[in-house]
């Protein structure tokens, strides 16, 4: 892996080129981390049910020789992904039923979702859409027109949310194109992107990329995606400040996970650490019951015990919502 050996200068190269080499290996993975392959409970078929990838601006942030860190427990396949577990499924969110066209999800009223891609520049283990079938469902260059028209026929859409995998992995000139044909719809009052990119790859957040989301003359609302104050590094923190400079709202939306955040200290520390650079506190997700991920979930009367400790140690603007997401409901559904 000789684009991982000098660190300083791979995280120079451009997004594209980091994008490239992030970790595929699970050797490459541990010798960065300095870890044995045989110390750890991985699984040759988790990976290949759904194949590892961890950009190196975001192992960077683990800690070297710490088989139990947070960040590589998120992103590591291990052998208890393979267990069956009662009540989950590929389509746990009712995604599949809500496609109401090829790269459209009109689940709730007022809003809509566009599938953008498949692909994200990180694999977490605990995803709800790791069983997605992206080849028949995201939306490509030829399905935006029918996608538009979807749109233009459904005026009380007043909120378009980009999604994927990663809207932030089209190229600037797509992304532009994508939302100067959505800025076009007068019924739209904001733009609402859902991503990972400016965590786990901050050098996707460009100045390119910042004028083509500001050039809309809608309102834009980012979501990005934290679970552990640990993924917040500087280049993460440089990245979502010019991010909020630019005029944007920025939110923060995380899942608890089991060996990641399911205790007060985590929680406090990442909202008074999102908080800092400008980002809200907005949703505390209970995992999405998707096949493979069931050894991530935190039951619901802990997660109301944890919360109740986050409440007495911070002021309420930084406590994040407890939500759930059932298939069918009209929104999430607060705990």
């Amino acid at each position: 892996m000789p684009e991982h050996l000098n660190e300083t200068l791979h995280l120079a190269q451009n997004w594209q080129h980091q994008l490239a080499a992030a970790f595929t290996a699970l050797p490459d993975l541990c010798t960065y981390l300095q870890l044995s392959v045989n110390d750890l409970p991985v699984s040759t078929a988790a990976c290949e049910n759904f194949p590892l990838r961890v950009p190196l601006s975001f192992a960077a942030s683990m800690e070297k020789g710490n088989p139990y860190d947070p960040l590589l427990r998120q992103v590591l396949p291990i052998s208890d992904e393979l267990n069956v577990y009662p009540g989950y499924s590929n389509d746990p969110v009712g995604d599949l039923p809500a496609a109401k066209q090829i790269g459209v999800l009109h689940k709730y009223q007022g809003r809509a979702l566009l599938i953008n891609t498949g692909s994200c520049a990180i694999n977490c283990r605990y995803c709800f859409r790791r069983n997605f079938p992206y080849a028949d469902l995201q939306l490509g260059k030829q399905q935006e027109t029918a996608a538009l028209e979807y749109l233009k026929t459904h005026p009380e859409i007043s909120e378009i949310i980009l999604s994927g995998g990663d809207p932030l992995l089209l190229s600037d000139a797509r992304l532009a194109t994508l939302l100067q044909q959505l800025a076009q719809l007068p019924q739209l009052a904001r733009i609402r992107i859902h991503t990972r990119l400016p965590i786990v790859l901050p050098a996707r957040i460009t100045d390119d990329l910042i004028n083509t989301l500001s050039a809309t003359g809608k309102q834009t609302v980012m979501v990005v995606h934290c679970n552990h104050a640990r993924e917040l590094s500087p280049r993460v923190q440089a990245a979502c400040l010019r991010l909020k400079a630019s005029g944007m709202t920025l939110f923060n939306q995380s899942v608890l996970l089991q060996g990641v955040n399911d205790d007060a200290d985590s929680l406090c520390d990442l909202s008074e650490q999102l908080f800092s650079i400008g980002i809200i506190p907005y949703y505390l997700h209970l995992l999405d019951k998707a096949t493979g991920t069931g050894h991530f979930d935190v039951p619901e009367h802990q997660a109301l015990a944890l919360l109740a400790q986050v409440q007495t140690r911070l002021p309420g603007y930084l406590v994040p919502k407890l939500v759930k997401e059932l298939a069918g409901a009209q929104s999430k559904v607060s705990i």
